[in-house]
């Protein structure tokens, strides 16, 4: 009975000794896809469920109709927030001046209006606690947590408290996100079982 060898690990898996940066995603060799940095730490996904693909569809199409002709709406690219925090929001609304081409990896805070965390079960202590600080904490100004492990998809809208650098729940909702702001929307949560 003969074992074979394990592959050795690419050298990327292990960090420097202070972290990786927010530029290292672009720079190390074979990175899997959606890879994000959390602390200076490499965060890899689990395979996305069909619930989680459809909330992303919905936000995307419904929010590609209400924004305003200054705003975008991308879906899992990176946000540079510092040196050591580069993660990967499910949807983000950005100014439109934030767009630098095709080859674009990446936007910076001040290009982001709105991130959307869609939370799945691998994902639930990042979209929950630890994302919702960072972006806070580097001036994103609306966040949106949206959970769908009762089946339905349920909306948690947070403005950012300006005074307290920290978000400030406005509404939950379940059926419909109808909002001013950050800009008119309206969105029916049910169409997530259409998609």
């Amino acid at each position: 009975m003969t074992s074979e060898a394990p592959e050795p690990l690419p050298d990327w898996v292990r960090p420097p000794p202070h972290g990786f940066a927010a530029e290292d995603l672009d720079r190390l060799p074979g990175l899997p896809m959606h890879a994000e940095l959390i602390d200076g730490s490499l965060v890899f996904f689990a395979p996305q469920t069909a619930i989680h693909s459809c909330a992303v569809s919905l936000f995307q199409s419904a929010l590609d109709r209400a924004v305003p002709k200054d705003l975008l709406v991308v879906s899992r690219m990176t946000v540079i927030l510092d040196e050591d925090q580069r993660p990967e929001p499910d949807v983000m609304v950005i100014r439109a001046s934030g767009w630098k081409g095709w080859d674009q990896t990446y936007f910076r805070t001040r290009d982001v209006v709105l991130a959307i965390e869609i939370v799945s079960r691998d994902t639930r202590s990042r979209d929950r606690k630890r994302k919702p600080l960072l972006y806070a904490e580097a001036g994103i100004p609306h966040f949106w947590r949206a959970e769908t492990e009762t089946g339905e998809l349920i909306v948690h809208v947070y403005d950012l408290d300006p005074i307290t650098e920290a978000y400030a729940l406005t509404s939950v909702r379940q059926s419909r996100l109808k909002l001013a702001i950050p800009f008119d929307v309206d969105i029916d949560l049910t169409e997530i079982h259409r998609l």
